[in-house]
């Protein structure tokens, strides 16, 4: 079973990224990002929740997003494994998701990293907020905080897979195949 973080700031790429590699892996792609949206149109307790963290740019608690992962990894109980998008974010979120994989008899095999400079991932996100309707990727304002939020209490997990020797960052600029090959790289020694 082969279980990766893929991870980077938003606008990074990792959603277009995972869809290529779940199936070349055959692997599930758990987005934390899809799972709240879903929510957020159907107005679910979770859903609201979370749009009133995701609206300001800060992150959705812990306990919430673990409760949350631990349904969707229940749900697919059979996988080869597993993409793990927007999760975790936390250092506390990623002793949860490893105590989650030794349950299940697993491990979290690598975080591989999409390293993009900022400016490039604002022009991106306002660039997909002009066609997703997304109101989180229309505002520039708001764009900037998630990055930063990003960096103030996600970038710390690079240090927590470092000490594993399962951090692997990978050139996030280019073309989708060219990052896809880079990806595919770092998977394929995993």
């Amino acid at each position: 079973m082969k279980n990766i973080v893929l991870f980077g700031p938003p606008g990074a790429g990792k959603g277009t990224q995972a869809e290529f590699l779940k199936e070349k892996y055959q692997l599930v792609h758990i987005s934390t990002g899809d799972v709240f949206r879903y929510n957020i149109k159907n107005n679910t307790d979770l859903g609201t929740l979370a749009k009133s963290y995701m609206d300001k740019g800060h992150l959705v608690p812990d306990e919430v997003t673990i409760n949350m992962l631990k349904a969707e990894v229940e749900k697919n109980a059979k996988a080869n494994g597993f993409i793990f998008d927007g999760f975790p974010r936390t250092e506390a979120q990623a002793e949860a998701l490893s105590n989650l994989m030794e349950e299940k008899d697993s491990q979290i095999n690598a975080m591989v990293a999409l390293e993009v400079d900022d400016e490039v991932l604002v022009g991106r996100l306002l660039e997909r907020g002009k066609v997703s309707g997304r109101a989180d990727d229309a505002n520039e304002e708001v764009i900037r905080e998630r990055i930063a939020e990003y960096y103030r209490k996600t970038d710390i997990l690079k240090g927590y897979y470092q000490k594993q020797n399962k951090y692997f960052g990978v050139d996030g600029v280019g073309s989708i195949e060219e990052i896809t090959e880079r990806l595919s790289k770092v998977i394929d020694k995993l």
